[in-house]
């Protein structure tokens, strides 16, 4: 076949409608695999500032270079052909994502948790995006140029052209920016939405070669994957190795996960890390940090109300609608789906209020007070940083009822110069005082809960209903007397002998140092702060297999692992 040097020898072209088409759609389909990028990674990595910035960053990276080989191979060989089997490489790369980059993210992951000794998540999020994302949006990073070399006929006009290639590649972004967040992701998922887009950008070269009759068997094939490809990606999963999941799906906000066990039955929005809610099958504790958490209402000097901001299934509801059934207990939590899903896999409390809302825009927007109020509103393994900081603190105690406790359930035992936990205890600190606070860890697990008081009013030693002084939370480390609060407000034999146990766990917090970082709306790092705690986890559970790599290499580390 003879060297093609013009556009204008391909008929489909020679009106350039077709090439602004194709800067249209191709600019869609890079924010579409931006935003899939998001949702991808964020049941393994977390959907954190510091994912988005790797996400974000990775993408910026291979748009850039892909604009500058994309300028030098227009000027080199001006043959779109060669534009438009990139932009068919690029849709079937994109189309495989879904079948494919799942195992890819596991596999980097296990290679780097053996060998990565710090920013573990950093690291395997870059890697993972890179490898699986780079090359079609550098692909695609190729095509604004290309086109531009194709539709310009002469330089009196080149800006003009210019221009409206621009506008058609924004106006499809801004299409590929909301059409995943607010309809396909919502509706069929992450696994179909790449599908979905990667299959238009797919008809793209389909029609191109399609009109002219050239490429016919790298077209036949590259139908054949896709096809292939839909039919086999949504039979998996992101958590393909589970067989006992009872739904897995998504929302607007989480990839959710229930899982149904012979005792209990469990919410998860990351893969790799954690539990999110639980219900126990048969009445009694849960043994995670639900139970500890229990002794907020005992601490009160009231136990009549609670408002938990961060709902969940409702796990906290039942325990305290459970061991105190007379208290009022409103809920608050921004996933509408997990609030749906916890009446139908949880047995959500039919008369608890849950309010659809950010827990901090809910508290701006209400003026009721409660005796118990429990901060657990976390954005995957991360706490929201509006939720972090002494102004949302503030409004928290402004909401408590003279003598009431505000609970925290901190998530990890991270401590030390500079870690979450101690800026969160100074944070919290700063506004209820230290004197007025303790924490407690949670056996067996990663929680920390921490427990501050607002201070009667009546006077710091004050109490009412045989609740504890207001001012001397120190006091709770006589078991006696948490247990006796415990028994008078529940009358369970069981919850008093074990917030005895609890009391054991009693901690006082620190008085906050010069040196403290207190979070506020202007600087809260939590991001950075908790994946550093999550590196220091990672690290103490991976340190056997890393020394097994070390002293009995590949070998040694499959047969541990088996």
């Amino acid at each position: 076949m003879a060297h093609i040097t013009e556009a204008s020898e391909r008929p489909i072209l020679k009106s350039k409608v077709f090439l602004y088409v194709t800067e249209f759609f191709s600019g869609m389909s890079v924010m579409a695999a931006e935003l899939g990028a998001s949702r991808l990674l964020a049941p393994y990595f977390s959907s954190s500032q510091i994912v988005w910035t790797i996400i974000i960053g990775t993408i910026m990276i291979a748009l850039a270079l892909g604009a500058v080989f994309g300028g030098r191979w227009a000027d080199r060989d001006p043959n779109p052909d060669k534009l438009y089997l990139r932009i068919m490489v690029a849709a079937v790369w994109i189309a495989l994502i879904p079948l494919v980059g799942k195992y890819l993210i596991l596999l980097i992951s296990g290679l780097l948790i053996v060998t990565v000794s710090t920013n573990f998540l950093i690291i395997a999020a870059f890697i993972s995006c890179a490898i699986i994302f780079v090359p079609p949006l550098f692909l695609l990073g190729t095509v604004t140029a290309g086109l531009n070399k194709f539709a310009t006929t002469s330089l009196e006009d080149n800006a003009s052209v210019v221009g409206r290639l621009s506008a058609c590649n924004t106006i499809g972004s801004i299409l590929g920016t909301f059409l995943p967040t607010f309809v396909t992701i919502p509706a069929v998922g992450t696994f179909v939405s790449f599908l979905i887009f990667s299959g238009v950008l797919l008809l793209i070269p389909l029609v191109y070669f399609i009109s002219i009759k050239a490429h016919r068997v790298a077209c036949a094939v590259s139908a054949v994957v896709f096809i292939a490809t839909s039919c086999v990606s949504p039979l998996t999963g992101f958590a393909f190795w589970e067989t006992n999941l009872a739904y897995e799906g998504e929302s607007i906000y989480n990839y959710l996960q229930v899982k149904n066990l012979s005792d209990r039955t469990i919410l998860s929005t990351n893969v790799l890390f954690g539990v999110q809610s639980v219900t126990m099958k048969d009445p009694g504790l849960t043994g995670m940090y639900y139970d500890t958490a229990l002794a907020a209402p005992a601490l009160a000097d009231n136990a009549e109300s609670a408002l938990i901001l961060g709902m969940g299934t409702g796990t906290y509801a039942r325990q305290l609608r459970q061991y105190y059934p007379g208290m009022k207990v409103t809920g608050v939590e921004i996933d509408q789906k997990i609030t749906d899903l916890a009446g139908r896999y949880f047995d959500e409390p039919a008369d608890v209020p849950v309010s659809t809302y950010d827990g901090r825009a809910w508290l701006a927007a209400s003026h009721d007070r409660y005796d118990v109020i429990m901060v657990d509103a976390y954005q995957d393994i991360t706490i929201p940083f509006q939720m972090s900081s002494t102004e949302f603190f503030s409004m928290v105690r402004e909401h408590l009822n003279p003598g009431g406790v505000m609970v925290v359930n901190m998530n990890m035992v991270s401590d030390g110069s500079g870690s979450i936990n101690e800026a969160l205890a100074g944070t919290i600190a700063s506004v209820f005082g230290h004197e007025n606070m303790l924490t407690a860890d949670v056996p067996n697990t990663t929680n920390r809960e921490l427990f501050a008081k607002k201070s009667s009013g009546a006077g710091d030693g004050d109490t009412a209903d045989g609740g504890i002084p207001s001012s001397d939370m120190e006091q709770v480390s006589r078991s006696e007397t948490l247990q006796d609060t415990t028994y008078d407000r529940t009358g369970s034999a069981s919850l008093e002998s074990y917030m005895g146990e609890v009391a054991g766990r009693f901690a006082a917090v620190a008085q906050p140092t010069d040196s403290s970082l207190i979070l506020t709306d202007d600087k809260a790092p939590v991001e950075v702060l908790g994946m550093r705690a999550i590196d220091q986890l990672i690290a103490e559970e991976a340190g056997p297999y890393r020394e097994i790599l070390q002293t009995e290499g590949i070998g040694g580390l499959l047969r541990a692992v088996q």
